[in-house]
């Protein structure tokens, strides 16, 4: 069954202005990417705005009503150092967070196996009550919610393979032990979370590397520690923050990987989801800032994705 891609233009006018590394012409690479011939049979689709009791599953009232007062009706308002919100940063943000739950339901519904979300601004780092490092609503934790209380999941594993350790996505699960948080990170790096010694409720698996790391501990990482608690969790839905910020040319961060490792990863993924969840996986686009290696890290993404 063809992977669906869910993405929107509304998305490309979340702007946090210039020199902004988190800019509109990260999709516009993705997408560019997406629309080669060799992916002449993904089926692409239009992310709908969020239902707010959808959001409330992960956010506090008062914290959706903070995002929605800041939005800016000209200019730029500020959040914190490196966020910031433009006249179209809030359709974004909700159309970010409405594509990662409808694609939740069209897997169950049986459209497809698996879905990539090309949208922005990424979520990871949104905290239940703060919105932070380029992130306002925290997209794959809402769509796990979603999955959980829509569709009845008792198990769901959320895997993310950012440079950057999502720390929202933690603290949004870090007392609940149905839904697993694993994430394999450069330490130390933004946010100074995801220690190993962070384990939550028993449900949280961080593994940090080196600045410098490159292909072999991140493949040892997976195969000898992260893999294996997922196989041992039985998830029956899995998703995936895929950040593509751990790429050796990326500006933000000092590790060494290369797209094909992001390949491997989602090729093994992908095999665990088969042998547990029926093949269910819902990917998100996070970091990534170098725009070819962007490119190239997604297109051996979905080219896995589409091979499972």
């Amino acid at each position: 069954m063809p992977t669906a891609i869910f993405t929107h233009d509304a998305c490309l006018r979340h702007d946090m202005g210039y020199g902004h590394p988190e800019r509109p012409e990260r999709l516009r690479a993705v997408v560019a990417a997406l629309e080669e011939t060799e992916f002449s049979e993904l089926v692409w689709h239009q992310a709908p705005l969020v239902e707010r009791e959808q959001l409330l599953r992960v956010h506090p009232e008062a914290h959706i009503d903070r995002i929605e007062r800041t939005a800016p009706e000209r200019g730029l308002a500020q959040i914190d150092g490196d966020t910031a919100m433009s006249p179209g940063s809030l359709e974004a943000a909700r159309r970010a967070a409405g594509a990662v739950c409808t694609a939740v339901d069209l897997v169950v519904d049986g459209g497809t196996t698996n879905a990539f979300c090309a949208v922005r601004p990424p979520g990871h780092h949104a905290e239940p009550a703060q919105a932070m490092g380029f992130c306002f609503f925290n997209n794959v934790a809402v769509a796990a919610e979603h999955a959980r209380a829509k569709h009845g999941f008792e198990r769901v594993a959320v895997v993310d393979f950012d440079v950057h350790h999502g720390n929202g996505s933690q603290a949004a699960f870090e007392a609940e032990p149905a839904v697993m948080f694993v994430s394999a990170h450069q330490s130390p790096l933004y946010p100074g979370t995801g220690r190993a010694t962070e384990r939550g409720a028993g449900n949280i698996c961080n593994i940090e590397l080196p600045p410098g790391a490159g292909s072999a501990p991140f493949r040892q990482a997976f195969e000898r520690i992260l893999l294996p608690a997922l196989r041992a969790f039985d998830p029956e839905f899995l998703f995936i923050s895929a950040g593509f910020d751990a790429h050796r040319d990326d500006p933000l961060a000092q590790m060494e990987l290369l797209a094909d490792d992001y390949g491997w990863v989602t090729s093994e993924l992908a095999a665990l989801a088969a042998q547990h969840c029926d093949g269910r996986i819902v990917s998100t686009l996070e970091g990534g800032y170098d725009l070819q290696a962007l490119a190239d890290s997604v297109t051996a993404h979905v080219r896995a994705l589409q091979a499972a």
